[in-house]
């Protein structure tokens, strides 16, 4: 009996070590599809990563083509407002080309605007300023002599005198 009681407690054992061993092989099997889905998982994100890399390089560089042709229709909007101030300094010579300045054809037309102002109210003002000074052509009016600031001695005694 003691042979059955330790054989019996031997296979109860042994049931409990196949199972128990079942168990790790199948958390085993778990653990291992788990870590394969995993590995896939790495991949296609390495491989995003990659593309997205890819992508980036591809944008800095057209943005980098972008900047160069800001830079060159910056000097060509500066080369055609030059080109336009000196055309519009030709067509106003009373204009002082130090009046008018600007890096687009924009800021050149709004100088160019108030320095025709400018032009137009100094002109005003030199013109009033010459005809306060004008003296009129010819010989004076002729007037008497103003006697209001003489007393009345002087005055009787330029009645005398003439």
């Amino acid at each position: 009996m003691e042979h059955e009681a330790e054989l019996a407690a031997l296979q109860e054992e042994l049931a409990d070590a196949r199972a128990e061993i079942e168990r790790l092989q199948a958390q085993a099997a778990d653990r291992e599809a788990r870590a394969t889905t995993l590995e896939q998982e790495a991949v296609e994100l390495r491989e995003r990563l990659r593309q997205a890399a890819a992508d980036l390089e591809a944008r800095d560089a057209a943005l980098a083509e972008s900047g160069r042709e800001i830079e060159m229709l910056r000097a060509t909007l500066a080369l055609a407002a030059a080109k336009y101030r000196e055309t519009a300094l030709a067509a106003s010579p009373d204009i002082p080309a130090e009046l008018v300045s600007g890096e687009t054809i924009e800021e050149v037309d709004a100088s160019l605007e108030a320095a025709r102002r400018t032009v137009a109210r100094v002109r005003d003002h030199l013109e009033s300023q010459a005809e306060a000074e004008r003296v009129p052509a010819g010989a004076p009016e002729r007037r008497g002599a103003d006697l209001t600031r003489l007393t009345p001695a002087d005055k009787i005694r330029l009645g005398l005198q003439r």
